[in-house]
């Protein structure tokens, strides 16, 4: 295998960073009743992944000091497959551990991939940055719109889940040829044309809900002092809690309608198949919106245009969902070119805010892990109020007051303050 495909599978690895997420939405109602756990148990399964992703995701970092970049990755893959396994066939107790193994493995992913992306295509960054975003979202939004066709076709929940430990199992037997390679070529003292150094003095401390959304300069380095002061000095300027709030509450809005958008369409009438579509619609056009929002980046010198562009469509969809339900599809498109909009606003944010390269990767992990313990409100509290109420108008009511936050916060965060008072 040339060394152009080995750094191409960089790309597969991408792929396999959202099924096993996106999957459960559709299916959630049937593993609630299979075990007879109500909507807020059922929250709780949504919301553990974004937990994993803020735990695990600070680790990343030690792990791969010690085993390098590649066997990272391929460990992840490992750990991802071998927790849709466990989900799916280890009883309710396997529910819980599987979950917490798909998100370690995807948050390992999360870390690494960008990274690795970006030095293996130092040359085409932006080229990389937008191909394993659109691998990440296509992933997803397949996933999504694959599951419930795929737990009618094969009996059950647990099979359609299953399934998707194939994936990484294929990556990861292709990624074992790029982990020999480079052991041999270390051996012989020759750099390996197109893979990671196994040093990984300059990853990020931690990612996002998406991998895209991690922003590091991967060529500068930097001591622990001085990435240790930039955070004590990042934890003083309201900017960086304005950016962590947007990052956190578009992180809720995108998790939360992946979980539970399929229910709210089934409720309004639609099939599992149908509902399944709309997860499909809300997810793959982030790939559109993501695209085209740059072009708002940068009206009058600020990213407040951008940032409300992105924001109030999910508003607009959230009273859409509420009071009229039997819209959902058209609800979808708004809501999802919103999402999507909002994830490249908030990864141009933190690029942005950050005034030195040491300074931009503490304030991406610290966006981002502090992001994904306030994204797993969404789920959790979307599933307890639907359950408490015995409906979906009080769940999507508060969905859209948080998307309502957004919009407030997207003012602050977008604005441009002086450096002396950020």
């Amino acid at each position: 295998m040339t060394s152009t495909l080995l750094s191409a599978l960089i790309f597969l690895v991408a792929l396999n960073l959202r099924p096993a997420i996106a999957a459960v939405g559709p299916v959630l109602i049937r593993i609630g009743a299979d075990l007879g756990w109500g909507e807020s148990v059922l929250g709780i399964l949504g919301a553990m992944p974004l937990w994993a992703f803020a735990a695990v995701s600070p680790l990343v970092r030690f792990v791969t000091v010690r085993i390098g970049a590649d066997r990272t990755i391929l460990m992840a893959l490992l750990v991802l497959a071998a927790g849709d396994v466990i989900r799916s066939f280890g009883g309710s107790t396997g529910v819980w551990l599987g979950t917490v193994a798909v998100g370690a493995g995807i948050a390992a992913g999360n870390v690494l991939v960008p990274v690795i992306a970006k030095r293996d295509y130092a040359r085409h960054v932006s080229m990389a940055t937008g191909v394993y975003s659109a691998c990440i979202t296509t992933g997803s939004a397949v996933a999504g719109l694959t599951a419930a066709p795929l737990a009618d076709a094969l009996g059950g929940w647990r099979p359609a889940l299953a399934i998707w430990a194939v994936p990484p199992v294929i990556v990861a037997a292709l990624w074992m040829i790029r982990v020999m390679k480079a052991a041999v070529q270390k051996r012989n003292s020759v750099p390996v044309s197109g893979s990671v150094p196994e040093s990984a003095s300059s990853l990020p401390s931690a990612a996002n809900h998406t991998p895209s959304r991690i922003t590091v300069a991967v060529t500068e380095q930097s001591d622990g002092k001085e990435v240790t002061d930039g955070g004590e000095s990042l934890r003083r300027r309201p900017m960086t809690w304005y950016v962590t709030l947007f990052m956190g509450l578009q992180s809720a809005a995108f998790y939360t309608m992946s979980n539970w958008l399929p229910s709210v369409a089934v409720a309004a009438g639609y099939s599992d198949a149908a509902a399944g579509v709309h997860l499909f619609v809300f997810q793959s056009l982030g790939i559109v919106s993501g695209l085209m929002i740059p072009a708002l980046m940068y009206v009058r010198d600020n990213q407040i245009c951008a940032a409300m562009t992105a924001s109030v469509p999910m508003v607009i969809a959230g009273l859409g969902w509420m009071f009229a339900p039997g819209c959902s599809l058209i609800w979808s498109v708004i809501g999802g070119a919103g999402q999507g909009a909002a994830l490249v606003v908030a990864l141009t944010l933190i690029s942005l805010r950050g005034r030195t390269a040491s300074e931009t990767v503490a304030l991406s992990g610290m966006a981002q892990s502090l992001g994904y313990l306030l994204a797993s409100i969404g789920p959790l509290a979307f599933g307890t109020l639907a359950e408490i109420s015995d409906g979906w108008t009080a769940p999507l009511a508060l969905f859209t007051m948080l998307a309502a936050a957004q919009c407030v916060i997207a003012v602050f965060a977008g604005r441009v303050i002086p450096e002396r008072r950020q």
